[in-house]
């Protein structure tokens, strides 16, 4: 059978839980020799009980134990199919992260260039698009995150400079974030946005809104959503610009007082 993994994914599965043959086949209830058929590829056509089996007991669907090169995955990518985030056992439209790594299987942050920017939108998914970006890493980022780095265009979210680089943490479940939370929103229309992001369950969207003020709120559908990243940090060339105090707006504004009050004696 054409990409057949399912004996690899056994073998890299049981040593991964540290288990020996012996073990895994008592928690499967199988014999070790059945389990030994299976991992050194001589059950070419499993029966349905061990697919089930197997499958119930690492919480990773039949369809990606098959066809799936678990090899091939990153730490990352592997930890999200063990906690049960699998597209095709969940029965939702969670999908595996398109990623590098580095030469010991740790996440790289990849950087989206200005120039790549545009073209992110068709290529987020695409392993190929993603392995010809710009890596990095950042010592002081947890390594059992993803994250990604983004430029920023205007003046939306000032005080953060514009053309600022964000970095942010890739969220699976974006349906839990905090009321305004700034993020990277990846959107099918808007490409890639800077926002405070507040969830609404009740229409299942993402209301967006801007620290700029001059800037209306908006909101954007679940289905027009493609990726959404948690802030973690940004990098700029400039200083934010200071804010004014409180008490030398109070002082401008008495002042205007002042002189309207002595136009309209004057009138």
């Amino acid at each position: 059978m054409k990409d057949f993994f399912w004996a690899s994914n056994i073998r890299r599965l049981r040593k991964r839980k540290k288990l020996s043959q012996e073990d895994l086949a008592a928690e499967l209830g199988m014999s070790r020799s059945k389990l030994s058929a299976h991992e050194n590829g001589q059950s070419r056509n499993p029966p349905l009980e061990d697919l089930i089996c197997v499958s119930s007991f690492f919480r990773i669907s039949i369809d990606t134990l098959l066809k799936v090169d678990l090899s091939r995955l990153s730490e990352l990518q592997l930890r999200e199919l063990e906690a049960g985030n699998d597209v095709y056992m969940s029965g939702t439209k969670l999908r595996v992260l398109a990623t590098t790594v580095d030469r010991d299987n740790n996440e790289n942050t990849e950087l989206v260039p200005v120039k790549a920017k545009a073209g992110y939108t068709a290529g987020y998914s695409d392993p190929e698009y993603i392995a010809q970006l710009p890596v990095f890493s950042l010592p002081h980022l947890p390594h059992d995150r993803k994250y990604r780095m983004f430029p920023t265009t205007g003046d939306s979210m000032h005080p953060v400079p514009e053309h600022a680089y964000v970095i942010g943490e890739y969220l699976e479940d974006w349906t839990c974030l905090a009321k305004e939370t700034a993020c990277i929103v990846i959107t099918r229309t808007d490409g890639i946005v800077f926002k405070l992001a507040s969830y609404q369950p009740d229409c299942r969207a993402l209301l967006l809104r801007s620290l700029n003020p001059a800037y209306a709120p908006y909101q954007v559908l679940a289905e027009d959503i493609l990726e959404v990243w948690r802030l973690r940090n940004y990098l700029a060339d400039t200083l934010p610009e200071p804010e004014q105090p409180v008490q030398e707006i109070a002082k401008m504004v008495a002042d205007i007082r002042k002189d309207v009050q002595q136009l309209l004696k004057l009138s």
